[in-house]
């Protein structure tokens, strides 16, 4: 059989159940001379070459075959007859209609990104996107017909890691040297819905480089010598879903078995890493204010001097910290962090809440104290503070020591909350002491319902209880089922990983205090909104050029997980989620749950400070946050840096949490 016929043939048994109007692969070329403009042209099959109109400088073969029934390997290899500077290309059209699609890009583009604004990539902007492929935790694109319920998926075969820097940031640009990195997009501006991907990378039309900022496309060209060849992979895969969350969760199955990634050696042990960690609570106390606080946002990463600002959860996790400090500092005998962390919790105890009963979420004392009437709560940031001081009086009262004040005051804190609850189980993401609402969106009511349920547990109140249920069908219903997970993070307003986490943590915590069909129930809820967090987090290692210090440093970035569709770099951000994921694989069937935690462990722990390695930062134990593996950065460094600002409160948390692994299931089920 003659190669353009098989390859026809290979293609329609690919599209056969697509609509009528899907046509064939379609290929091009650009090819620059340094100093002239690009010319691009169109390819087509010829045997097994793909040739332009015009005489090229390199050729290119083409193949396409059959893995199996429903997935196939494209490989192009491009042979140079003399030096030649190149991008190559292709679309694959699906006969999809764009507007009954659903998109996919893992880390980085869901749905549409509607919950973005235009200065973010999404469909405000533009229906045609490519991106690099390092901004994608897999090395993926796909798209869902919800009318017809088809998926295809491209998958990049990863090449021998390579990153290249260039002397320009917009426009046509040479690779200063070898480069792995290509793009993936899609194009659905035409009406109908194509896949697109090629070689080396292209960011179109708009480059995203910092929040909420768009900037000229960037296309870079590859040198190939004569004599020279570059083969490049895709696995293209055709599935069929019942909804996007299901195609979701079958993408990320089939990038966990194809990119197989594998556990590092852990550079420290979770002894090592907490005896590092505790400097930060022994460096970061401040004394001077009515609250006593970590100083834990807005550092400087090269002094991380303190800022005057007491944070409760969110970014600051001061409580929290305040109980790690007590915890931890009881156990090793170091009795100094354990009195900060007591003077933390006694000031908070007496300082800490409005008259309404609320902690307060944020004290910045170089700027005019607001009255508590006028202080803004986050519905995440009060459930954090509760989340802390229940832990703390849980551990108070195992070793024989009861606070009857702070139990009054979270008492009224859930009591309050009661009244703030929706009638639909729904939380607002921001309000005032007297529950007029601030920010009345609902995506963060999955942070509300541990807090609930352990409240339920410390003091037996079932009310509580129901509370948490009343959050989970709102959570089912708006959240897990139309997988819209969203507006978690207190920066963004948008599709991110920390809302996913939530979700998981909420009918985790519900599994815990509950029995027979309904726990299987809340099981089944958490192991679908698992699946969808879990595909914010790596399974490849992104490249580094010499000189950017992650990679200098042997950074590896499979493992860490994406922060939204807003912020686009990686961190630290775990928390309960190994330990939930690792549970999830030993009541279900999903083995690959327990394979990607083994990573996740193995991996969080690279850019811990120690006074041998300071990883960039200027003191021991303060974990960096902003890690920038791709081209985007907060303002400041770019890839392979931090941004200069950043908040190791939280990071120092996540990790905490993290080395501590029956934190949870001991308050729940002892």
């Amino acid at each position: 059989m003659k190669q353009p016929q098989f390859f026809s043939l290979l293609l329609a048994s690919l599209l056969t159940t697509f609509a009528a109007q899907a046509g064939d692969m379609k290929f091009h070329i650009s090819l620059k001379q340094p100093g002239n403009d690009a010319a691009t042209y169109a390819l087509h099959q010829q045997g097994r070459q793909l040739v332009a109109d015009s005489t090229l400088p390199v050729d290119i073969t083409c193949e396409l075959t059959a893995a199996e029934a429903s997935r196939h390997v494209l490989t192009l290899t491009i042979t140079a007859r003399e030096r030649a500077y190149y991008n190559i290309g292709a679309l694959l059209p699906t006969g999809f209609v764009t507007d009954q699609c659903e998109f996919y890009l893992p880390g980085f583009w869901y749905h549409k990104n509607l919950r973005s604004p235009r200065e973010a990539p999404s469909f405000h902007t533009s229906r045609d996107w490519t991106f690099r492929e390092d901004r994608l935790s897999s090395p993926m694109t796909s798209v869902f017909d919800a009318a017809s319920h088809q998926a295809v998926s491209v998958l990049r075969v990863l090449d021998e890691p390579a990153e290249a820097l260039t002397t320009h940031i917009e426009g046509d640009v040479i690779l200063s040297g070898p480069s792995s990195i290509g793009y993936l997009g899609f194009e659905g501006s035409s009406g109908h819905a194509s896949l697109a991907f090629g070689y080396p990378y292209q960011e179109t039309p708009r480059r995203y480089i910092r929040k909420l900022q768009l900037t000229p496309s960037i296309r870079a060209f590859a040198r190939l010598d004569k004599g020279e060849s570059k083969t490049l992979r895709w696995i293209i895969c055709q599935t069929k879903a019942q909804d996007f969350g299901q195609h979701v969760t079958q993408a990320w199955q089939f990038c966990v078995d194809e990119l197989r990634p594998e556990p590092i050696k852990p550079l420290y042990t979770p002894e090592q890493m907490k005896a590092q960690l505790a400097n930060y609570f022994r460096k970061a106390y401040i004394d001077k204010y009515p609250l006593k606080y970590h100083s834990g946002h807005t550092l400087r990463c090269d002094d991380c001097k303190p800022y005057p600002a007491a944070q409760l959860g969110f970014c600051g996790r001061t409580i929290l910290n305040g109980f790690n400090a007590i915890e931890y500092g009881e156990q090793t005998g170091q009795s100094d962090i354990v009195a900060t962390g007591r003077a933390i919790l006694d000031s908070y105890l007496a300082n800490g809440f409005t008259e309404g009963g609320y902690f307060k979420d944020e004290v910045r004392f170089h700027e005019p104290i607001p009255a508590d009437k006028d202080v803004v709560h986050s519905i995440r940031q009060q459930s954090e503070g509760v989340y802390a001081v229940l832990h703390f009086l849980r551990y108070e009262k195992l070793h024989g020591r009861r606070h009857k004040a702070w139990e009054q005051k979270i008492r009224t804190l859930l009591n309050r909350m009661l009244e703030l609850q929706k009638p639909d189980g729904s939380f607002p993401r921001k309000y005032l002491d007297d529950h007029s609402d601030v920010d009345a969106s609902a995506g963060s009511t999955p942070s509300a319902t541990s807090t609930l349920v352990m409240g339920y547990k410390y003091f037996g109140d079932k009310r509580y209880l129901q509370a948490a249920k009343r959050t989970v069908d709102y959570l089912e219903k708006n959240i897990i089922a139309p997988s819209d997970y969203f507006s978690s993070t207190l920066d963004a307003n948008c599709e991110d990983k920390e809302a996913a986490i939530s979700a998981v943590t909420a009918t985790y915590y519900l599994t815990m205090v509950t029995k027979k069909a309904e726990r299987q129930h809340y099981i089944d809820l958490c192991q679908k909104a698992t699946y969808f967090a879990l595909s914010w987090y790596y399974l490849w290692d992104v490249p580094f050029a010499d000189g950017q210090m992650l990679g200098d440093l042997g950074f590896h970035s499979r493992g860490w997980g994406n922060v939204s569709v807003e912020n686009n770099h990686i961190d630290v951000f775990v928390f309960e989620l190994a330990h939930i994921a690792r549970w999830l694989s030993s009541v279900t069937s999903e083995q690959r749950f327990a394979r990607v935690c083994d990573v996740i462990e193995s991996s969080l722990n690279q850019l811990l400070p120690t006074p041998e390695r300071l990883c960039g930062i200027g003191v021991p134990g303060f974990n960096p946050e902003v890690v920038q593996h791709t081209t985007w950065d907060y303002g400041r460094n770019g890839k392979g840096f931090y941004n200069d600002i950043f908040a190791p409160g939280w990071t120092v948390a996540s990790l905490w949490e993290l080395y501590s692994p029956n934190r949870t299931v001991d308050f729940l089920t002892r």
